[in-house]
């Protein structure tokens, strides 16, 4: 089994920021290139997306862009801060383990907690993957 396995159906707005990453791949890559994201591509869904920059060695993860949902529903500036500095909550729930799992499955996961869900989706960049794709969706 694969840890934070994506589930047959998606919530509405998952599914769709999912199939946004899906039609930015390229040429049969299986990963799309995090330099053609551009969030204001789901301006209905802005508020409750973000990126997550990756890096390697060691294996760390940062807030690099925050809707303005998220942000005020987190209540702290996470802006440019590293998950593992942080002691992270709703809806950030498990986001360092879900983040290394979409690393090394090289493939979109999903996370549910009680009252949001959550895509992570790998973005590839300098080599390898560089930055997450994410989108919490309220139920």
């Amino acid at each position: 089994m694969v840890p934070f396995q994506l589930p047959d159906k998606l919530s509405p707005g998952l599914s769709r920021v999912q199939s946004y990453w899906t039609g930015l791949k390229r040429a049969g890559n299986e990963i799309p290139f995090w330099d053609d994201i551009k969030l204001s591509s789901l301006p209905d869904l802005a508020d409750w997306l973000l990126l997550i920059d990756v890096f390697a060695l060691p294996e760390r993860f940062r807030f690099n862009t925050l809707g303005a949902g998220l942000a005020q529903r987190y209540g702290d500036d996470v802006k440019s801060k590293f998950l593992d500095e942080l002691n992270l909550r709703e809806p950030f729930g498990y986001l360092r383990a879900q983040s290394s799992a979409t690393v090394e499955a090289r493939a979109p996961t999903y996370y549910a907690a009680d009252g949001y869900a959550r895509v992570l989706l790998p973005m590839w960049g300098d080599g390898h993957i560089g930055m997450l794709l994410g989108a919490v969706d309220w139920r």
